[in-house]
């Protein structure tokens, strides 16, 4: 498999999304009342399995290795591009967060279901395959090997934040 092929794989998840949201936006509409459990699992979704767990390995495993290598200057433009992007999202999902009412909650899910696709095209359809080939079959498989570990790191980067946060708490009295 190229490295390509789990970021690939977790697009196809992250594409699911996208209705979820618009149907969302929908019942905003419409209801006007905000939904605070959905908002809090939508941004917790961004947060740790687009942003940390996909974004995390493109930017911390495959952008650190093509920026290692001489990219053509349509690939460094995609790249920018991707990590402009990227930084778009997680403000965006920020302001979701914070969103105290419909209308801002709406223009961000809007926002958010219009960038993801859009994003995604790019990466499949005009980068990550293209750019596989400044890298030898060693580097690739070495790369994908990285992505593997960084998967199994993850749950417990995030867990151990939880029990941080937890540790702070005070204990509840019986």
């Amino acid at each position: 498999m190229l490295p390509a092929g789990p970021l690939m794989i977790e697009h196809r998840l992250i594409e699911r999304i996208v209705p979820v949201l618009q149907a969302e936006v929908k019942r905003l509409d419409q209801e006007k009342t905000i939904d605070r459990k959905f908002i809090e699992t939508v941004v917790d979704f961004f947060r740790t399995y687009a942003d940390r767990c996909h974004h995390g390995k493109e930017e911390d495993i495959l952008f650190v290795a093509l920026g290692k290598k001489k990219l053509s200057a349509e690939h460094q433009k995609t790249l920018k591009q991707l990590l402009d992007e990227h930084v778009i999202a997680r403000k965006n999902v920020k302001k979701l967060f914070a969103a105290q009412d419909a209308k801002t909650v709406i223009a961000q899910l809007k926002i958010l279901s219009e960038l993801y696709p859009k994003h995604i095209e790019t990466e499949d359809k005009r980068f990550f395959l293209p750019v596989m080939d400044y890298f030898s079959r060693q580097e690739q498989d070495e790369m994908l090997k990285q992505m593997w570990e960084f998967d199994k790191q993850l749950i417990h980067e995030k867990y151990g934040k939880v029990m941080e946060e937890l540790g702070s708490a005070k204990p509840i009295s019986s």
